[in-house]
């Protein structure tokens, strides 16, 4: 026996359910077969255009900054751009994955790039994102080899190229993508919602940024061509 079968078989006995009936399992089965979707929020409702103008309203009012450019030839010097308004090193590490392998990072010799996960040293971490959430203003990223969780928490600084074609409207839009996306039998180790920078009032009722992850996070938002 498994791990997790004597888990699993320690709560059935605890709640008195050594066993279902065939009624039941049949009833549980239907359940996560029909993902019924929640009532939708009517202000996530809109074309896509306006849910990219509702996501850049929430985000902002979240604390993360967004530059918004118009195409990924743009995303260097944007990046670039918000290193120099915060006087940080021309130095980022970076996701090793092929969503950026399209932008023409050479266009900046004085940028350096290391890709990889991220290390203490590392200040500033760049990372595609899966979906981005206009009901909430919140980014979606999930795990993999090419993304490593790491640099969503590590440097200081997240910045996070996002399509506007990544944009949805709700939470439940990002599940049925995921699940279209990877299939149930693949789905990623980690999705992680983000909300705006870390930031925590524990101690004393005392805003502190950066306290279990980034103390700033800049959203690069590239207009694709979206409808």
């Amino acid at each position: 026996m498994s791990g997790r079968e004597r888990i699993l078989g320690n709560l059935k006995r605890s709640l008195g359910r050594d066993g279902l009936d065939v009624n039941a399992v049949a009833a549980v089965e239907r359940r996560l077969a029909s993902r019924n979707a929640n009532l939708v929020p009517k202000r996530a409702a809109r074309p896509h255009a306006e849910q990219v103008d509702l996501f850049i309203e929430k985000a902002t009012a979240l604390d993360i900054t967004v530059a918004r450019v118009g195409g990924l030839a743009d995303v260097p010097g944007a990046i670039s751009d918000y290193l120099a308004e915060h006087n940080l090193p021309s130095e980022i590490k970076m996701a090793p994955d092929p969503a950026l392998d399209g932008v023409p990072w050479a266009d900046r010799p004085m940028l350096k790039i290391t890709r990889g996960r991220a290390e203490i040293s590392d200040a500033v971490g760049v990372t595609p994102a899966f979906r981005a959430i206009a009901e909430t203003g919140t980014l979606v990223t999930v795990s993999s080899a090419d993304r490593p969780a790491t640099l969503n928490f590590v440097p200081d600084d997240h910045v996070v190229v996002l399509n506007a074609s990544q944009v949805i409207g709700t939470m439940e839009d990002m599940w049925a993508g995921l699940r279209a996306d990877r299939g149930d039998g693949d789905m990623p180790r980690t999705v992680n919602m983000i909300s705006g920078p870390s930031r925590t009032a524990d101690i004393q009722l005392t805003l502190i940024k950066g306290a279990h992850g980034p103390r700033r996070l800049h959203i690069v938002l590239v207009d694709d061509g979206a409808a």
